[in-house]
């Protein structure tokens, strides 16, 4: 095996455990919060931030891979996805929606780093003259975080019945 090779399997690997805890949490805030009594608006909005500072991150986040370092930004997102399942694994008391929606807005950056990472780090493991490689290698990715996302989402709602919200978020930052 090819040290390329190893090195999309590491990145890979990376995306995709995180793209299962990205789903994961996000089916596990849409039914707490609905078992809650929270009105489909209240839910909505504890996403706004999330989408907001992905788009964010997305304008600025190539400046900080060319500045910080690829493998860097892909860390701070891990770091960033932990300190968000942190921020959610306090008493169900604090949980309120300003609260959540700031764990959203830094889960949204951390998945818009990590995934900036990813696919930018692909990139430069594929020589030039091999473009269809590169394609390829991110159409995996990319269809494979697809799939990942929906399997979170199952993941949240299991993780949600077996150990509760709280329960929930501390064995996802844990993985």
């Amino acid at each position: 095996m090819t040290a390329a090779i190893r090195q999309y399997l590491v990145i890979t690997g990376n995306y995709w455990a995180f793209t299962l805890t990205d789903g994961a949490l996000r089916m596990l805030v849409v039914l707490h919060f609905h078992q809650l009594g929270y009105s489909p608006l209240e839910i909505a909005l504890l996403f706004i931030f999330y989408e907001f500072f992905g788009v964010v991150t997305n304008l600025v986040g190539g400046y900080l891979g060319a500045r910080m370092g690829l493998n860097r930004t892909m860390n701070i997102g891990l770091f960033l996805q932990i300190a968000a399942l942190a921020m959610l694994a306090v008493p169900a008391a604090m949980l309120t929606v300003p609260w959540v929606m700031a764990a959203q807005a830094i889960s949204g950056i951390a998945k818009d780093l990590n995934k900036m990472s990813a696919k930018s780090g692909i990139k430069l493991l594929v020589p030039d003259e091999q473009q269809g490689t590169l394609y390829k290698w991110v159409a995996i990715l990319t269809g494979s975080k697809n799939t990942l996302k929906g399997v979170g989402f199952f993941l949240g709602g299991v993780l949600l019945m077996a150990a509760g919200f709280q329960g929930a978020v501390v064995i996802m930052a844990v993985a």
